[in-house]
């Protein structure tokens, strides 16, 4: 993270196309009757993302909303939650500036023609949602855990006994909601079980906070450890940004 599937559908109405999704088809049919819409968990994630990231505050559009990140790479972000081929046209159409993206919780396929040049496509990401509950997880032998809470985030860091990086994680607990975010673990000390312990640390912290679901859109390689951790897909995202320079 940092650090991200599901049927896609997209209906034509008129000369408008709109990309929705359904629920994930390993969920039961209980979850999927009582799942929450994907505009309301989407409007969720954004609301801990920005305070993870110390964004400004989302703009309300009509389709969806518009952050400021506020960094080279990424000045701005426009968030589609139910992107429409009208909508995703008109933004590309009218974007101008580089670090400009588009998070579209669609799959990459659905809006790919609706994209032109200086456009191009990151990871994709899946949105996921996990019912928080008491953990108590250990430290692996060789390892020490840090965590501290700013600003309304809690960040956890995990290093060797010897103080080299080893794992991090943060998550932004907004009312009922948390959100997690920037989970890394370093390449020579996967598969240890760190990925696993930040999560849950972060997790129990969240439900300590008052959180009782937390949210977050993982990248391909980190959705194997959420979804064994518990995390359920709700929505796959189209993740894209703005640099002509690329080609």
């Amino acid at each position: 993270m940092g650090f991200h599937p599901l049927l896609s559908i997209y209906c034509q109405a008129g000369a408008a196309m709109t990309a929705t999704t359904t629920a994930d088809t390993t969920t039961s049919p209980e979850d999927r009757a009582g799942a929450t819409t994907t505009r309301a968990l989407v409007r969720a994630w954004i609301d801990g993302w920005i305070v993870s990231r110390g964004t400004s505050d989302p703009m309300d559009r009509p389709w969806g909303w518009t952050i400021d990140a506020g960094t080279a790479q990424h000045v701005s972000r426009h968030v589609l939650p139910e992107p429409a081929e009208d909508d995703v046209r008109a933004l590309v159409a009218a974007t101008t500036a580089p670090g400009t993206w588009l998070k579209l919780f669609a799959e990459d396929d659905a809006v790919r023609p609706w994209t032109g040049p200086g456009w191009h496509f990151d990871k994709p990401g899946f949105l996921m949602t996990l019912p928080l509950g008491a953990e108590r997880p250990e430290v692996p032998a060789g390892y020490t855990l840090t965590s501290w809470t700013r600003g309304g985030t809690t960040r956890v860091l995990v290093r060797t006994t010897e103080g080299h990086f080893a794992a991090r994680g943060q998550i932004a607990p907004t009312g009922t909601h948390a959100v997690a975010d920037q989970i890394e673990t370093s390449p020579d000390h996967r598969r240890r079980g760190l990925g696993s312990l930040v999560m849950r640390t972060l997790q129990n912290t969240a439900y300590e906070a008052g959180a009782t679901t937390g949210i977050l859109v993982g990248t391909p390689e980190g959705r194997a450890l959420y979804t064994a951790l518990g995390w359920v897909t709700r929505s796959p995202m189209a993740s894209l940004y703005f640099k002509p320079s690329e080609g």
